[in-house]
């Protein structure tokens, strides 16, 4: 028989699939499960100023209301960054966009093409490679940006056009570096959905996850329509440090052509 606002409290520190699933117990727990007291501890502590950032504004009653509205990815920072929040945890994921990544000769035209307005993107822009004989791509972002203490996964989100050629030639380089320390690293081949990952160990330290089952494809559908490769795994922490994402090419130099760049993901490891 407990007040309603101490039930709120009490809701507010399990997590948003918990608060959900209370809500069935009595009304009064419905209720309470309504609460902005809820709804507030579950959104990123920084969530007013990711407000401030969204391209659309986005008017809201509720704090649930709220919730519920960023669980759909929303263009944030002049439409170069996609945010959205996991419904059963409330952590961070981003997307950085084509633009917001390094990629080798991305400005001149005889090697890469901008593209407008793809229908399947969320972004206004995507970026194609015409042909070109070294290819390096690096994405950055701060841990400060994600949610704390959490395993995150770091995807290259692709597609492979029908002039695709010198793709599969040799493998490429995938890393991530928390500072100035690799915490993951290995090859992939870019043979076709049933190759394997081949994979070369860092070195382990207390900050290196494991990376990758040897099992593993190379690249995997998503239901937003894209292919998508996995670059790495890193730990947050609770310090604020850089973390450096890259697919390169290994050794020599070869024409290729084909590689549609959406931007590169980060989001929660399950």
């Amino acid at each position: 028989m407990l007040p309603e606002d101490c039930v709120s409290t009490i809701l507010s520190l399990t997590s948003p699939l918990d608060a959900c699933r209370s809500s069935l117990v009595s009304s009064t727990f419905s209720s309470a499960a309504q609460s902005d007291v809820v709804w507030e501890r579950f959104l990123p502590s920084d969530y007013q100023e990711l407000l401030l950032r969204l391209v659309k504004a986005f008017n809201f009653y509720t704090k649930r209301e709220l919730f519920f509205y960023l669980c759909n990815p929303v263009l944030i920072d002049g439409g170069r960054k996609s945010f959205k929040i996991e419904k059963s945890s409330g952590k961070k994921s981003y997307l950085l966009s084509a633009r917001e990544l390094f990629i080798t000769w991305a400005t001149e035209p005889m090697y890469w093409s901008w593209q407008q307005h793809v229908p399947e993107s969320r972004f206004t822009e995507v970026v194609e490679l015409r042909t070109i004989s070294w290819l390096e791509i690096y994405g950055k972002i701060r841990t400060q940006m994600l949610s704390r203490n959490t395993i995150y996964g770091a995807y290259l989100v692709m597609k492979i056009s029908n002039r695709a050629y010198g793709l599969e030639t040799k493998p490429f380089e995938i890393s991530v570096e928390v500072g100035n320390q690799k915490v993951s690293c290995g090859t992939v081949s870019m043979t076709g959905h049933d190759k394997k990952k081949q994979l070369k160990n860092c070195k382990h330290t207390l900050r290196t996850m494991s990376i990758f089952a040897s099992n593993d494809l190379i690249m995997s559908e998503r239901n937003d329509g894209w292919m998508e490769i996995k670059l790495g795994e890193f730990f947050t922490g609770e310090n604020d440090e850089e973390v450096k994402m890259s697919l390169t090419e290994t050794k020599g130099y070869h024409l290729k052509a084909g590689l549609v760049i959406e931007g590169i993901e980060l989001r929660p490891m399950h």
